[in-house]
């Protein structure tokens, strides 16, 4: 049978679809879906191909969206998603992750919550909370967000979240107990002598390997790191980058060498493309060395910037990669990085890029 690609986007107005077959030469755009609320994140569960929607604000309060028909109808709950009276009121879902037939979302501020029925009620995993740090947790520039959200496949115990700026926690217990995995991570705004900290650390994106070798990759406010033994420990990878500084990672489908990555121009330089030329650098070799690959992408002007969570890659072979800028266009690639299209211009801000893959 064909396949059909869908790649799935949140923007600050509402959750878009782009479709395509499995050529992925031409793109039809639909949206916008979730009656426009600002929506952090869309993903799918590939397992079922329901699509999940995490958004929200001080104003909509948290929810997460669904849709079972490929985004043509949609619903969404916010039962269960609320802390404890006293403590500070959840503003919006942040992220989503569908895994072992549960499903998962992070709030700000930073908390993990678990669905047992598809998204309908929601229940707090407070071990996260109860963590001797919580007291010294600090928002970064977003808030204090909980936005990485990675579950082991093949234990469902086992999760790692992302927090800005708390760092990397992990759990083997299912979420009763946490532990910080932050070691060999800088925070290069410390003192000089506290700048690798059991936590603190300004995380801006983390993400697992194929292949269940225990290999997890981190984009961070202060550097590039990979971690082959479940974040125990982290090494600097960022050697050849252009920058130290960005937000998104998206590894290959199969691959846990290949790693794909859009780095900024620094911290204070405007987050912005380097040199204002765009470029997805990729590695082949775990981070050992890495490549700009330019093809398709504009070099000249390119001041846009691209969020945490607004790069994905399909399960095609060969792997598409895909994301989306802060000033509303989608590039995408059906070649692992070679080349690039644009596939969408003028969509509100781009906050997430997820991929789904269906039989047409």
């Amino acid at each position: 049978m064909s396949k059909k690609v869908m790649v799935l986007l949140g923007t600050k107005k509402g959750a878009f679809i782009l479709e395509s077959d499995a050529a992925r030469a031409d793109w039809r755009l639909r949206g916008p879906y979730c009656e426009t609320w600002p929506m952090n994140h869309v993903a799918a569960d590939p397992a079922t191909g329901a699509i999940y929607g995490a958004g929200g604000n001080e104003w909509f309060g948290p929810a997460v969206w669904k849709s079972t028909d490929h985004g043509e109808s949609w619903s969404h709950s916010s039962q269960g998603l609320a802390y404890e009276p006293g403590q500070e009121p959840i503003s919006t879902v942040w992220s989503v992750a569908a895994a072992h037939g549960r499903l998962y979302a992070g709030v700000q501020p930073a908390g993990l919550f678990v669905s047992d029925d598809g998204g309908e009620s929601w229940s707090h995993i407070d071990g996260l909370q109860k963590h001797p740090s919580r007291p010294e947790w600090n928002p970064g520039g977003a808030g204090l967000i909980l936005h990485s959200l990675v579950v082991d496949p093949q234990d469902a115990k086992r999760i790692w979240v992302g927090i800005s700026s708390a760092g990397v926690f992990h759990t083997q217990d299912g979420g009763e107990t946490w532990e910080p995995r932050n070691t060999g991570v800088r925070c290069d705004y410390f003192p000089e002598d506290q700048r690798y900290p059991e936590f603190g650390q300004c995380v801006h994106c983390l993400v697992m390997a194929p292949g269940g070798s225990g290999r997890l990759y981190q984009q961070n406010h202060c550097g590039m790191y990979r971690s082959d033994d479940g974040g125990r420990s982290w090494d600097s990878i960022e050697a050849g980058l252009p920058s130290s500084f960005g937000f998104p990672a998206a590894t290959h489908p199969r691959d846990p060498e290949t790693l794909f990555l859009v780095p900024l121009n620094g911290d204070i330089a405007g987050r912005y493309m380097p040199d204002a030329r765009a470029a997805v650098w990729r590695t082949r070799d775990g981070g050992a060395s890495w490549s700009d690959q330019r093809q398709g992408l504009p070099q000249q002007n390119a001041f846009f910037n691209v969020l945490r969570q607004a790069m994905a890659v399909d399960a095609l072979e060969p792997a598409g990669v895909y994301f989306g800028t802060g000033s509303g266009e989608v590039y995408a690639s059906a070649d692992e990085a070679g080349s690039f299209t644009r596939i969408a211009e003028h969509l509100p801000t781009i906050s997430s890029v997820e991929t789904l893959v269906v039989e047409a």
